[in-house]
């Protein structure tokens, strides 16, 4: 995934005798196409450590040198393969505000909504759906606005159609916290925030399975505040987008943590 290098020629050329090694008094003398060529050779061979430590120096010591875009793009990469996401996250923040107009600033956008993905840790095999919902989604909210951002703004990107499948992931998991919370406002008696929890997966996750989980909760939400007629008009919707729902028998739907008796949808038996 790294990005292509806009200095063909700069690869070319041969380091200089003396300065392949990575020692930092190396690196501190080193003239801007030195630490260039450095940092791109060790990106070549896999040392992204000493990549970083030669990219940070060209940015730092020519911040407006010929290779200064080119180095903070594959920066961004540089600490993304050190698994350092609040950095990649930083570093891409800043490519793209300073470079808006860069031919490869969708790459950036992309890396940026990696760097969340990963610090979320969903790349994990296993782990259940419901399982990773219950954790604290800071970073999943992070990557899924990043991503969501890259394929609005760069429709036709390379990275658009991976983003796209990301964020389908991450709207599930994000839609079934909310229904967790909700869940647990239930069982706190805390019926209105039960019913606004519902309202708000519907609202703004609506393509989500989720969604029907969504309508149970509202339902029994209405339950616990004594509003049968509102509960019964969510019940029927219920029962059209998801008649074989856990909380449903037949035409009646069964609380889960409402202590009220079943309720039957209006016409039934």
């Amino acid at each position: 995934m790294r990005a292509i290098s806009l200095s063909v020629l700069a690869l070319t050329l041969g380091l200089l005798a003396g300065c392949a090694g990575d020692g930092n008094k190396q690196t501190q003398d080193a003239p801007e196409q030195q630490l260039y060529q450095q940092a791109q050779k060790a990106l070549d061979d896999g040392r992204y450590s000493a990549a970083v430590n030669y990219l940070e120096a060209l940015d730092s010591r020519y911040p407006f040198g010929d290779y200064a875009e080119q180095a903070q793009l594959e920066l961004i990469y540089g600490y993304y393969q050190v698994e350092n996401w609040d950095q990649t996250r930083a570093a891409a923040s800043r490519f793209i505000r300073l470079h808006p107009d860069n031919a490869q600033v969708d790459y950036a956008y992309y890396l940026r909504g990696l760097a969340a993905w990963e610090a979320g840790r969903f790349s994990l095999e296993g782990l259940d759906l419901i399982d990773i919902s219950k954790r604290d989604l800071g970073a999943t909210r992070d990557a899924y606005v990043d991503f969501g951002e890259l394929v609005r703004r760069f429709p036709d990107s390379p990275y658009a159609p991976d983003a796209r499948q990301r964020i389908i992931y991450l709207r599930n998991v994000l839609a079934r916290n909310e229904l967790q919370a909700a869940d647990f406002y239930l069982r706190k008696e805390a019926y209105t925030a039960a019913v606004k929890r519902g309202q708000w997966v519907i609202d703004h996750y609506p393509q989500t399975p989720a969604t029907r989980d969504a309508l149970a909760v509202m339902v029994e939400g209405y339950l616990g505040l004594g509003m049968k007629d509102r509960a019964r008009e969510v019940l029927t919707e219920l029962i059209k987008n998801d008649p074989k729902n856990d909380r449903l028998r037949g035409a009646t739907f069964v609380p889960r943590y409402v202590d009220a008796k079943p309720l039957k949808a209006h016409g039934a038996g």
